[in-house]
């Protein structure tokens, strides 16, 4: 049954922004309390403003057959934007949206958890259905018009005139806390969606563009007659600070620790999410530079190394290559059948090993595989090994965090990495035994994670506020002596001296140098190998 009383749609409007600003707003009033210093009249006015500027905006909707819909849908969608912002600490922006897009149904089911499913339905689907069984009077097509659009201009009047009162004030606060502003429901998530749209539709035009035309093969890579594999293993989550190989205090690498390789601890990704860090670390692209539309319509390295004669495969563990791999050979195994790796609908990465002996036999040409790894994938951090290798005990097992203490989640994501150096490991062993091959391999993780530092989890904070847990990524490059003899490349030379600081920027320049492509795109000063090179040969 519909209420008796109809509701002028307007007042309806009002009703529900007033509902959604005290109920979905957690983390913007606690912003809010620490920019404006607790409650204050300049505070009040900033809010104010921002609800009037909601309201405006909403008012626009306010026609008999949309409104409805349209409120019931904005009750629904702060519920579950509000829930993530409240409870894992993540924001919502672009690149968030462009995250949550990208996202498989297999990624997403771990975030879909008992407490979220509670919170969505009292604050979100409750009362978007009171919201659908409200009666609203009817107005006339034009009446709705000129009221709605003089709705618009009076809020948006108001909202500009409790800005005046301090301007200067309010203007720094909306220049420099991004984080306020991004935690506003129902706003934030709505303006971000239109932006990843508009996104999306300029990149959908722009001119591809094909890079290293002039790529070869540098003579002296091609002197022990034998073909080259390197392997290119793209790390998940992983974050340098729970890397033991870098001074952490648990042991997560007493394999690595056993193994000679360069290690590299402090560099920085490119973004916060794989959405953004992936294609930015294959692209020419520095993460200054970097943007979706220049990562959409430019080759990346892969492309420039398969002209220089290299076969190049990419193989899937994860959610996707993002487009890399769309000139090159690509296989998956996320879901594949395969009962000594795969369970629950998941492989974890010992599977990309298993890949990789299964293609030596045929490699007759030089060739590049790309591994890109499940590796720490959150929240199911349990997910991501055999049950067998959990050495940090007890772990959390279960995708809502709040069920388990701070300890059992960062045991779980510490046995991750453990795992990750079990395959890492395993992969060096294997391609250190292969006589007819010169081999080679480079780790490198997309970004990082959160494990509850400063109140947040996972990944995706802006980068402007994103904590080092975030953007610290671990690297890791192993050389055989084989390469070592045939390419002049001298890994000890890469470790005599304390690293310099590297970024996702140095992997473009890095392969390049690492396969022996030479072409005008390759920057010496970002190509690790560059310096070592010449002391080897000189």
């Amino acid at each position: 049954m519909t209420l008796k009383r109809p509701t002028h749609p307007l007042m309806l409007v009002v009703v529900s922004i007033a509902v959604v600003f005290a109920l979905h707003n957690a983390t913007f009033w606690s912003i809010w309390a620490e920019v404006f210093d607790g409650f204050s009249g300049r505070g009040v006015a900033f809010s104010g403003a921002f609800f009037l500027l909601c309201c405006g905006l909403v008012s626009v909707f306010a026609f008999n057959r949309l409104l409805r819909p349209f409120i019931a849908f904005l009750f629904v969608l702060s519920a579950v934007t509000s829930f993530y912002m409240d409870q894992l600490g993540v924001v919502i922006d672009r690149e968030m949206i462009q995250n949550t897009m990208s996202t498989t149904i297999t990624e997403g089911k771990h975030l879909i958890t008992a407490p979220f499913i509670i919170w969505v339905c009292l604050a979100g689907f409750l009362p978007a259905v009171l919201v659908l069984y409200i009666r609203i009077s009817n107005r006339s097509f034009v009446k709705a018009i000129w009221q709605n659009l003089l709705a618009l201009l009076l809020c948006v009047v108001g909202f500009v005139g409790l800005i005046a009162t301090d301007l200067k004030g309010n203007a720094s606060v909306l220049r420099t806390r991004i984080d306020l502003k991004s935690s506003f429901q129902p706003l934030a998530p709505i303006v971000e969606s239109f932006r990843y749209v508009a996104m999306l539709t300029r990149s959908a035009t722009l001119e591809f563009n094909e890079i290293g035309l002039d790529a070869v093969l540098v003579e002296d890579f091609n002197a022990s007659g034998k073909p080259k594999l390197t392997v290119v293993v793209v790390g998940e989550t992983a974050r340098a600070q729970n890397f033991s190989l870098g001074g952490y205090g648990r042991l997560t690498n007493p394999e690595l620790a056993k193994k000679d390789i360069a290690y590299f601890q402090n560099v920085s990704s490119c973004g916060t999410s794989t959405a953004v860090s992936l294609p930015c670390m294959f692209s020419k692209f520095d993460r200054s530079a970097y943007s979706y539309e220049l990562g959409k319509s430019h080759e990346n390295v892969l492309d420039v190394v398969q002209r220089a004669g290299y076969r190049v495969e990419w193989i899937e563990n994860n959610t996707g290559d993002k487009g890399l791999a769309a000139r090159v050979a690509y296989s998956s195994v996320t879901y594949a059948d395969y009962p000594a790796f795969c369970g629950e609908g998941e492989c974890v990465d010992g599977i990309l090993v298993e890949e990789v002996v299964q293609r030596l036999g045929g490699i007759q040409s030089d060739t590049v595989l790309v591994l890109h790894q499940i590796g720490s994938h959150g929240p199911a951090y349990y997910l991501r090994y055999p049950e067998a290798f959990e050495r940090f005990q007890p772990a959390c097992r279960t995708s809502n965090f709040s069920d388990c203490t701070a300890q059992e989640v960062t045991n779980a994501y510490d046995n991750t990495i453990a795992y990750t150096d079990k395959v890492l490991a395993d992969l060096i062993d294997l391609l250190a035994a292969q006589d007819n091959l010169s081999t080679s391999m480079i780790y490198v993780s997309d970004h990082g994670e959160s494990l509850g530092e400063k109140g947040l989890y996972l990944h995706g904070a802006p980068y402007f506020m994103a904590p080092d847990e975030q953007t610290k990524v671990p690297m890791i490059i192993w050389l055989s002596e084989g390469y070592q003899r045939a390419t002049g490349v001298d890994l000890e030379c890469l470790t005599a001296e304390p690293a310099p600081d590297y970024s996702h920027a140095n992997l473009f320049h890095t392969l390049l140098g690492m396969t022996g492509v030479e072409t005008a795109e390759r920057d010496p000063q970002l190509d690790i190998f560059d310096t070592c090179r010449k002391k080897s040969n000189g």
